[in-house]
């Protein structure tokens, strides 16, 4: 289980996020939605360490947590909204690099672990191709791959659907589904009501806070 308590988070004097409490149960999706300037991406990126919070603190199974840490990509993974991919590395290269600086896997097993994973989202045909070849809808695959070959506790996503079309956007639904079947938690940030309503268990409104 994800805990977070009393969190708070300021840029200068504006106030973002203002004693924040919420827990998000092993195997769940919570959406977070709401309009632009309420908070949603800072928070993901609290929660998956690139921002740092002014106070409060995360717990995993009731343990305290640093999601700034240098071993929290192996807990937390993030799919960024703009993908992060690395231009100059195939698609091979994109996912297993992570896994051998990171978790000092050898290249076989890392390329091995990759390969099942880009057969899981019917990317097998795409290993050794750069990202400029790739659609963006191939693109989202990939960095759902990457995340996931660091084998994290929790996978969070920025406005996954918000560049797809709605045969794409269904794709990353199914894709999104069939991992919480697996057990992986999931947070999800969204401007899209209705793609939350379909998968979340629970969601989160967020508007900007009153000065």
């Amino acid at each position: 289980m994800l805990e977070l308590q009393n969190i708070t988070k300021s840029f200068g004097k504006r106030k973002i996020i203002d004693g924040l409490n919420l827990q998000v149960a092993d195997g769940e999706i919570l959406c977070i939605v709401g309009e632009s300037g309420g908070g949603k991406t800072t928070l993901l990126r609290c929660i998956s360490g690139l921002e740092t919070i002014d106070s409060g603190q995360l717990l995993i199974d009731k343990q305290p947590f640093d999601p700034s840490s240098s071993t929290s990509e192996a807990v937390i993974g993030v799919v960024f909204q703009e993908y992060n991919l690395f231009p100059h590395l195939t698609v091979l290269e994109n996912i297993t690099l992570a896994p051998k600086m990171v978790l000092k896997k050898d290249e076989a097993s890392a390329q091995t672990e990759a390969r099942q994973l880009l057969a899981k989202l019917s990317l097998s045909d795409k290993a050794e191709l750069y990202p400029y070849q790739l659609s963006g809808g191939q693109k989202q695959r990939v960095a759902i791959a990457r995340a996931l070959a660091m084998q994290p506790k929790i996978l969070c996503y920025d406005e996954p659907t918000s560049a797809l079309d709605p045969n794409l956007s269904q794709a990353v639904k199914q894709i999104i589904l069939d991992l919480k079947k697996s057990g992986m938690t999931q947070i999800i940030v969204t401007h899209d009501w209705d793609f939350a309503d379909e998968i979340a268990d629970q969601i989160l409104k967020v508007k900007p806070l009153k000065f």
